[in-house]
């Protein structure tokens, strides 16, 4: 079972903050180093926060995808200096080209990745305290939006079970029964999700949504902990930004492979960046060992 996640009781604008620069880095940052750094980072706190279940989506759902997006750029991508053979098409394989490839499926990866972690602590209460305010309507539809396929995944597996004890699940019976099954079990889940959202909409709008001086009660207050931990990422956002715009992090791909010179302002911003990526696996590796030395003087 995977154990209680500390980053998750901060307050939301840490949350938020934080998987704002992860991922803004994770889509912009291109250098090999800073790839293999989110994704390795994004694993290691899905592990935290999923325990087996991490594992069984990476290996089921994201290295497939991964994969596909590597051998996929080669193929329609011919740039690249670096000759390496012909393919059946007579169009050229580079390395360039299976380099840029192996990079955007591992950024595809890791972005995937953080928004998985994402969902798992950004809430849709914590959504709606940052941007109720301020964009109520938009913050309900993006608040229903991220919620909406782990509760269509948990319904499918409710209904599913239900069909199952009725002999009517999508293993049941020959081919054409089998796919009847599945549509009328697609025809609940769809009938549900059509319901769910209306009923949703009329109370939020009789409980005042959304009106002009309207308050709400929140259970959410910005302590020590949070400003301390504010502190830390705007300072790590702050010079993993001006390595950016200095070059720190410069790699090209096309038409040969080129990047920032190995010196110690360019190791520096990388090691600032695993720093930042690790922050919430940091912060549960050090409750558990309050924990542990809490149990031990029992």
């Amino acid at each position: 079972m995977p154990s209680t996640d500390a980053f998750s009781s901060y307050h939301p604008l840490v949350n938020f903050l934080y998987f704002a620069l992860v991922l803004l880095l994770s889509m912009f940052l291109l250098h090999p180093a800073s790839l293999l750094i989110s994704l390795s980072c994004a694993v290691a706190y899905q592990t935290c926060l999923k325990g087996r279940r991490a594992v069984r989506f990476q290996l089921l759902f994201l290295l497939p995808l991964a994969l596909m997006a590597a051998v996929l750029n080669p193929v329609f991508n011919h740039k690249g200096a670096t000759l390496l053979a012909y393919l059946p098409s007579g169009n050229p394989l580079t390395l360039e080209s299976i380099l840029y490839g192996a990079a955007a499926a591992v950024m595809l990866a890791a972005v995937i990745t953080w928004f998985s972690c994402y969902t798992e602590v950004m809430t849709s209460d914590k959504f709606i305290y940052l941007f109720g305010r301020i964009i109520p309507a938009l913050s309900l539809v993006l608040s229903m939006t991220l919620r909406f396929v782990p509760r269509f995944k948990a319904q499918l597996r409710t209904v599913s079970e239900v069909q199952r004890c009725i002999g009517r699940d999508v293993s049941s019976g020959g081919a054409l029964q089998r796919l009847k099954n599945a549509v009328t079990i697609l025809s609940i889940l769809l009938t549900w999700a059509l319901e769910n959202a209306i009923e949703t909409a009329d109370s939020m709008k009789s409980r005042g949504y959304g009106l002009p001086g309207r308050t709400a009660f929140s259970i959410y207050r910005l302590d020590g902990r949070d400003r301390a931990a504010l502190f830390w990422l705007c300072l790590c956002g702050f010079y993993l930004f001006c390595g950016w715009a200095a070059g720190g992090f410069y790699w090209r791909y096309y038409p040969t492979l080129r990047g920032a010179a190995l010196s110690p302002f360019p190791v520096s911003f990388q090691l600032a960046y695993l720093a930042l990526c690790l922050t919430p696996v940091i912060l549960n590796r050090r409750e558990d060992q309050k924990w542990t030395r809490l149990q031990s003087n029992i």
